[in-house]
Formats: C-alpha cells, sequence, structure tokens
C-alpha cells in the first residue's frame, strides 16, 4: 500500500489530469478517483471539499513546475547578466511548455478564479507568492529587472504559453528566440 503521500501526490496528479482534460465543471472527487484507478471515495478522503481539491492541485502545480536543483546548481555563482535571466526565462517556459498537462491546468485555474471567488483567492494568493519570490531570487541573485519588469515578464509568458498552448502564431519562431526578444525588448539596458 502506498504510503499517505505518495497516494495524496498521485491523487493530486490524477486532478491536474482531469481539469486539463475536462476543464474545472469536469473535476470532481469521482472522476478523480476514477483516473487515478482508486475505489470512489478515496479522493474525498485527502480532499475532504472541492476547495481542499483544488488546493492541493495548487500546490501540486507548484511542485511540478519548480526548478530542478541541478538547473540552479548549473547557475549558481555565475555572474549576473541579461543573458543569464533569459537562461531563467527560457528554463520557465520549458517546463511549463515540457508538461502540457500542468500548463493547461493551470490556465483551467485561472478561468476558474474568475467564476468562483474562493478560487480566486487562493489562486491568486498563490500567484502573488510566486511574484513576490520571483522579485526577491531575482534581486538576490542580481539579475537585471526589479518588480516591475518582472511583472511585464509575467503578462508576456502568459501570452507566450496561450500561444504555445493554443496553436503559435509564428510556429516557425521558436520559443527560445521568442524569450530572447521578449527580454531585449522588456528589459532597460542599464
Amino acid at each position: 500500500m502506498a504510503r499517505n503521500e505518495e497516494r495524496r501526490r498521485m491523487l493530486a496528479d490524477a486532478g491536474l489530469a482531469v481539469l486539463a482534460r475536462d476543464g474545472a465543471r469536469g473535476l470532481t472527487h469521482r472522476a478523480v478517483d476514477r483516473e487515478a484507478g482508486v475505489p470512489l471515495g478515496t479522493a474525498s478522503n485527502y480532499f475532504r471539499s472541492r476547495d481542499a481539491l483544488i488546493a492541493g492541485l495548487v500546490e501540486r502545480i507548484g511542485r511540478r513546475l519548480a526548478p530542478s536543483e541541478e538547473f540552479l546548481r548549473e547557475r549558481e555563482g555565475r555572474t549576473p547578466s541579461r543573458a543569464l535571466f533569459t537562461e531563467y526565462l527560457q528554463n520557465i517556459a520549458h517546463r511549463l511548455l515540457g508538461d502540457r498537462e500542468v500548463a493547461v491546468a493551470l490556465f483551467e485555474l485561472r478561468l476558474e478564479s474568475i467564476r468562483r471567488p474562493e478560487v480566486a483567492a487562493l489562486f491568486g494568493q498563490w500567484r502573488r507568492e510566486g511574484f513576490a519570490a520571483d522579485v526577491a531570487f531575482n534581486a538576490r541573485a542580481g539579475l537585471p529587472g526589479g518588480e516591475r519588469e518582472i511583472a511585464l515578464f509575467h503578462y508576456a509568458m502568459d501570452g507566450l504559453l496561450w500561444d504555445r498552448l493554443a496553436g503559435p502564431l509564428m510556429p516557425q519562431v521558436g520559443t527560445e528566440e521568442i524569450v530572447e526578444a521578449l527580454v531585449d525588448g522588456l528589459l532597460p539596458d542599464s
């Protein structure tokens, strides 16, 4: 039998699959149970309410999208530069586009937050904490750009991800090239 934390992760991953495939309306405890191949009622034992299930999915998205320790270690101690900042952004795009299910689930939660204030509160808090962490990381690492630039990159990356997931305007142009252009266009020269 799987340990509780392993089962919780497995159920959250099943929930993300359901959310990405069926949207927020299809996200039910029963749907998660079926997706995970566990007895009905299992998901509700781990996530007592729909809000608890959504909170578990938000937490799991954060873990699945976190940069690898290897990626961070390889860049540790490097001189801060636009090129290093570009690498970080390209890695973010790579992680999101490399885990399409999580990227789609993330956008589904954003859409659901428009419709349901309780999801907006939970998801908004998660986004604000992530944004604050990005700003702090950038400052600690000595990377160019402050809060305004990081916000602009969030806006730009959201648009880029929508584009790549839903059918690119310019399929002949690679994501890395677009990220480079975003950095050139949004970061001050100083």
